[in-house]
């Protein structure tokens, strides 16, 4: 798989940048933690651990994506380093005894969110170490890093069984930091086929029942709100549902699908911003907490992990279900709240972006360096699939090719396009012999209008779904989709609710103040301008009758009544992605602008 364009140019910064120079060797910062001095000494109990992880599940899937050896020595280099200080009973942690995840730490949680009184973030690094090093094992086959991975695993069944600990107490938001190891517990019942990896996953799911505020499986299947649960963490609660869509494939329970489906739909409805990042941050809400749901504020915050998660769980639906809507959501993240949250050195990453806000890099060891790193590498895998019924599946838009297996021989797949800014996409399809197989191709849900020829044919073009190809195809066929690339409006309130109780008790609410705002998206691309005026954060503005956009020389031109045309440009190259920055995508009505 190969992408090029907007997406190319993110994997190329990123595997040039941050997975080239972040991580070395093993006097870098990430790995020395892991030094058996330093994890003497380590009582912080922060989440530094997990970039050891992070790094080897990126880097190892940039260098064998790439061909770059180099990088890929590296990675070995470091894995080895790692697993030569791993325990005899498994640990491969940066804690000391009294902190481990494998102590008995008696208190329960106490503060708001969960958060045990003796903090540690030790099962979170173990969880992203396994992952890290069965994607090693995948790339190389060398069985070493499987084994590695396989032994953090017994010891976590371990001390689930024989140790009689509970996971919830391993982690903050009620557990829910620690039950993320259901994914990598699935990870290596799919890598080994050992069933009790498959039991450990079981038991983490049923460990988490067990915990009132948390409850993830039977309160999703009861119809409950992200922010319901637990305490509604973003990040955490995302990679649990990634887990438990994993666990559907491993048993073929629905139960498990219907979970993840009930709050993905939920997610998807109430809790995503324009440029598709999973957000929070309003009122008393944590930064990273999912809002209740409808809750709208141009200034939330959108965590760069959260946004990872969200690509992944949409990742794991698509190769469930293979329908076009979990691509459609992963291309809207990509393009927007993915992107947008890298610099373009491909080092620097913002921790948090805002519809409505300043672009800030962040520090060496936050998370969402590792995260949106991370997250730029699932997309070559998923730009293209094989299908179930032998076919071939686009379903992400954008330059780029892939050779593709199918029963009856390899097939390349190629995209001739100035997608996303232009809206005429052409699929080359080049074949040793001619073969007849389908090829899906994704149109957009906001491309009304798109036509779609096979040899000067038309074929159907179903909105937000796949139009499906079958034909005998000879090398050098092509595919034109034309997709209308115009502007779009989108209008959003925030309501400031005043809630009291009736004289019987009831709950009475009333809406107090309610502020309107509008938005542009140009096809798949949130718009946003600068500050207004140089030096404003926020403008009121005025029309007389539906609001007009104007696009000239590939810049859009709001125009409300009373002052100067407002410039707009994809949310996220404004500002020319420069540190400090500013970008605004919503724009307040002013109360007789409002329909």
């Amino acid at each position: 798989m190969a992408l090029d364009g907007v997406l190319g140019d993110a994997l190329a910064a990123n595997h040039l940048g941050r997975l080239s120079h972040f991580i070395t060797d093993e006097t870098s910062p990430a790995i020395a933690i892991f030094a058996p001095e330093t994890v003497a000494a380590n009582e912080g109990g922060d989440w530094y651990g997990e970039h050891a992880g992070k790094w080897l599940a990126a880097a190892s899937r940039a260098a064998a994506r790439s061909s770059d050896t180099a990088l890929l020595g590296r990675v070995r280099r470091v894995a080895d380093w790692l697993i030569a200080r791993q325990g005899r009973d498994g640990y491969l942690g940066n804690y000391p005894p009294p902190r481990r995840f494998t102590t008995r730490h008696p208190e329960k949680p106490v503060s708001w969110n969960g958060e045990p009184s003796l903090r540690t973030w030790d099962i979170w690094t173990h969880a992203y170490l396994t992952l890290g090093l069965v994607e090693l094992w995948r790339v190389t086959g060398e069985g070493i890093y499987l084994d590695a991975a396989r032994r953090i695993g017994d010891l976590v069944w371990r001390a689930l069984t024989e140790d009689g600990l509970n996971i919830t107490d391993m982690g903050n938001h009620f557990g829910l930091s620690a039950t993320v190891m259901l994914d990598p517990a699935l990870e290596l019942y799919f890598a080994s086929g050992e069933q009790r990896y498959l039991d450990l996953a079981l038991k983490i799911v049923a460990q988490a029942e067990g915990e009132p505020h948390n409850r993830l499986l039977s309160q999703a299947l009861a119809g409950a709100d992200p922010s319901e649960i637990a305490t509604g963490k973003a990040y955490q609660l995302l990679w649990n549902l990634v887990g438990l869509a994993k666990l559907h494939r491993a048993t073929g329970e629905e139960t498990y699908l219907t979970a993840v489906r009930n709050l993905w739909t939920a997610v998807r409805d109430h809790h995503l911003t324009l440029g598709g990042g999973p957000w929070g941050g309003v009122a008393h809400r944590s930064r990273e907490v999912f809002n209740p749901a409808a809750v709208f504020d141009p200034d939330g915050y959108v965590e760069t992990c959260s946004t990872m998660a969200w690509i992944q769980l949409n990742r794991e639906l698509l190769g469930i279900l293979g329908e076009a809507q979990f691509a459609q959501e992963i291309e809207r993240s990509a393009y927007n709240d993915l992107i947008g949250a890298q610099a373009p050195d491909g080092e620097d990453w913002c921790y948090y972006c805002f519809p409505n806000g300043r672009r800030v890099h962040t520090t060496y060891w936050r998370c969402c360096k590792s995260s949106g790193a991370m997250a730029i590498e699932e997309l070559p895998a998923i730009a293209y699939a094989v299908t179930a019924d032998g076919g071939i599946a686009v379903n992400l838009l954008g330059p780029g090719e892939a050779r593709l297996n199918l029963p009856g021989g390899a097939v390349r797949v190629r995209q001739e396009t100035g997608y996303p800014f232009e809206g005429r996409v052409e699929i080359v399809v080049e074949t040793d012999r001619p073969a007849e197989f389908p090829l899906r191709i994704r149109i957009p849900d906001w491309a009304d209008g798109a036509q779609l020829t096979v040899a000067g044919d038309a074929v159907a073009a179903p909105v937000g779904d796949y139009a499906c190809v079958v034909r005998p195809w000879r090398s050098g066929d092509r595919v034109v989709l034309t997709l209308p690339i115009r502007p779009a409006l989108h209008r959003a309130a925030r309501r400031n609710v005043q809630e009291s109780l009736a004289p019987d008790g009831s709950p009475v609410a009333q809406q107090v103040m309610r502020y309107d705002y509008l938005a542009i998206t140009r096809g798949p691309l949130v718009q946003a301008t600068g500050l207004i005026d140089g030096y404003k954060l926020s403008e009121t503005l005025r029309f007389d009758g539906e609001p007009e956009v104007e696009e000239k020389d590939g810049i859009l031109f709001l125009k409300p009544t009373g002052r100067a045309p407002i410039p707009f440009e994809p949310w996220f190259s404004a500002g020319g992605r420069s540190d400090g920055t500013w970008r605004l995508t919503w724009m307040q009505l002013a109360p007789e602008a409002i329909g």
